[in-house]
């Protein structure tokens, strides 16, 4: 994570500048992401439980932050986005860590939380499929538009590891802590790296083609 965080902070020198935001905040969340994995290795190898709250601390900083990176792409790409874009993925986003984390810490019925967090996810496939998001990506470029049916494509299968978690390992109990955090680092491995590599591809792809990119 840290090591893709320097990655993309080296690129966003050598992209045009209205791509080096992307790169800035898609740096930030390998960055975050990064760090809360030291708390959670500590948290794990001392207390030998699940670093629950440290994931999601870690979520709640991160997931905002890739959602953003939809409306820096398309904003990037000279669409016009709304406000109501970033309101309505930022709602589907607190839903669904909001409902999640309560639903696990036993605050809400476990099974309401996992309707409720599901309820959120489905809210932002709902924006960035069939709602303004999704509508603008098709009139763009076709590197950005490639980019980002790459992030739906995340947002999509690869979010899919969280509530299979939750139900078959919380819900159910089916499933060992050492599998599920196991099963959590990995995703969380390819889901953030993949995600702003998904940006990056887009910025570069961009740059190069408005001849904006420094060459060696």
């Amino acid at each position: 994570m840290i090591a893709s965080t320097v990655f993309f902070y080296a690129e966003a020198a050598t992209v045009s500048s209205h791509w080096k935001t992307s790169l800035h905040v898609g740096g930030l969340v390998t960055l975050v992401a990064g760090v809360h994995y030291m708390y959670m290795r500590e948290y794990w190898v001392q207390v030998h439980s699940s670093p629950i709250v440290y994931r999601y601390v870690d979520w709640s900083i991160t997931v905002p932050l890739q959602m953003i990176e939809f409306n820096l792409i398309l904003k990037a790409a000279g669409k016009d986005t709304s406000a109501g874009m970033f309101w309505k993925l930022l709602l589907g986003t607190v839903m669904m860590l909001a409902f999640g984390y309560l639903g696990e810490i036993q605050v809400l019925n476990p099974w309401m939380g996992f309707m409720g967090g599901m309820c959120g996810w489905f809210f932002i496939l709902a924006e960035i499929f069939a709602g303004e998001a999704g509508g603008m990506a098709g009139q763009c470029s076709e590197a950005v538009a490639t980019s980002f049916k790459n992030m739906r494509l995340i947002v999509t299968v690869g979010w899919s590891i969280y509530p299979l978690g939750y139900f078959f390992g919380y819900l159910l109990g089916s499933v060992s802590d050492d599998a599920l955090n196991i099963t959590y680092n990995i995703a969380d491995f390819i889901n953030k790296i993949a995600f702003v590599l998904s940006c990056w591809a887009c910025a570069k792809a961009d740059s190069v083609v408005k001849g904006y990119a420094l060459l060696p």
